[in-house]
């Protein structure tokens, strides 16, 4: 959902060709779902960590990687030749890049940990241990910092994600060893932590925004690969953690929601196409003179996408075995 948002937003911005001072409320929910690709990185970690058995690298590959990569070679192709069919860029480099469609670029990094997981698995003492962790984190920021407040680091993707990620994927694995600490820990300071993810978010929200207007680079707020996405992340990711694990009752429509999601990760840019080409658009030329309708329209869109591509995703697992191809 917060993948999503942040595209709608994305497009809204665009459209008002950045004009964040105008919109600032767009940009406010762009920012706010920062966290969306980091904390993806933690949860793969951590359910990976979860779901480990004594098995050969041969049997993981096939139980678990097979499943990230056959779907995203069906949905590249899918972009590659019917949505976004000016990519000049070869079959072989959008595979290794993701750059079929923009929601696509983190798919490659997330091969990519799959692929290392066995061994980060086995050699779980190293990576746990705290100056080992410490050196990770300090790593990371110092990284991240350069990216973001210096210069980009001069690396493709997906080398260059990895670089800017890998402290999220080793920080899922190491939670799933750790659950009851984490459950102990969130119940203790469950008023810090939305105290701190709210502080966090509106942080990052006005960092984005004062780095945008000083510079003119819009990187400076579509980036999540800084140190403040970083903290947040983690604090929103404990945060959802209570919620959903104390909070929610563990409802047949969150299985829903949660079995579809990756079919709509995939799905949601289309139908954003569509959406925004014969309606969208026109929505926003007409809602665009007012604040009421600045306010309204981003949520509006978010969830005529969001509701679109789920329908299309329920739909579409009716069908026996659709969800090992697309998601």
């Amino acid at each position: 959902m917060a993948v999503i948002l942040i595209h709608t937003t994305t497009r809204t911005l665009e459209a008002s060709a950045f004009d964040l001072q105008s919109y600032s409320w767009t940009l406010f929910l762009n920012q706010i779902s920062r966290f969306a690709v980091p904390l993806f990185f933690i949860i793969s970690g951590l359910v990976l960590e979860l779901s480990a058995k004594e098995e050969s690298y041969r049997t993981f590959f096939k139980r678990r990687f097979i499943k990230i990569f056959v779907p995203f070679v069906i949905w590249s192709l899918f972009y590659y030749y019917l949505v976004y069919n000016q990519n000049h860029d070869s079959l072989l480099k959008v595979f290794l890049t993701g750059n079929a469609s923009y929601q696509l670029y983190f798919i490659p990094t997330l091969c990519i940990y799959y692929l290392l997981f066995p061994l980060l698995h086995k050699k779980y003492k190293i990576i746990s241990n705290k100056f080992f962790l410490a050196f990770l984190g300090l790593s990371q920021i110092a990284l991240q910092s350069y990216d973001y407040y210096i210069k980009d680091l001069d690396f493709s993707d997906p080398i260059r994600i990895v670089l800017m990620s890998y402290l999220f994927f080793v920080i899922g694995i190491i939670a799933a060893r750790n659950i009851e600490k984490i459950n102990s820990f969130v119940k203790k300071q469950k008023i810090m932590l939305t105290i701190f993810s709210i502080a966090s978010g509106i942080f990052v929200f006005w960092e984005g925004r004062s780095r945008f207007l000083s510079t003119g680079n819009y990187l400076s707020y579509y980036s999540q690969w800084r140190p403040s996405v970083l903290i947040y992340t983690i604090l929103v990711g404990l945060f959802f953690y209570y919620i959903f694990e104390y909070l929610s009752k563990k409802t047949s429509v969150i299985s829903k929601f949660s079995t579809h999601s990756f079919f709509v990760f995939f799905v949601h840019v289309a139908v954003l196409e569509l959406m925004w080409t014969y309606l969208g658009n026109k929505v926003f030329v007409l809602l665009n003179g007012s604040l009421f309708g600045k306010l309204i329209f981003d949520p509006i869109f978010f969830t005529i996408v969001a509701l679109v591509s789920f329908l299309i995703a329920r739909f579409i697992h009716k069908i026996p075995k659709s969800g090992r191809l697309l998601g």
